[in-house]
């Protein structure tokens, strides 16, 4: 006899966590993820509360860049709508990453340029 309190089977636990992503729509997912990686960068350009603390400008780039990929590579997927706010954050984040460096990129060659172009 198996024991109740030990809760649900972990195929079960995988099948109830499949069917739960299954139900979101991908324009849903695509954003949430935008957010996380645009709050992330924001931490790591020292833009929030008590910032200078975690600053850190590698990580910015890393997380700016990848933010660049997936708003350019999934804009057509999720719209204008959801698209624009995307990119105008993007941009945001790296003319910030841009005043933010002491030594300043060469135009196109800032975090995530190679997938937007310049930014001004």
């Amino acid at each position: 006899m198996t024991d109740p309190s030990a809760g649900p089977s972990v195929p079960a636990a995988e099948h109830a966590a499949a069917r739960d992503i299954a139900d979101v729509p991908a324009v849903e997912v695509i954003t949430t993820v935008a957010v996380h990686l645009m709050s992330a960068a924001a931490v790591n350009l020292g833009l929030a509360e008590d910032g200078e603390r975690h600053r850190d400008l590698d990580e910015a780039r890393k997380l700016i860049t990848a933010l660049a990929g997936l708003v350019t590579a999934g804009a057509t997927e999720i719209s204008s709508f959801h698209a624009g706010p995307l990119r105008d954050g993007l941009k945001s984040l790296q003319l910030a990453f841009r005043e933010a460096s002491t030594v300043p990129d060469e135009p196109g060659q800032g975090p995530g340029e190679k997938f937007t172009g310049p930014v001004r």
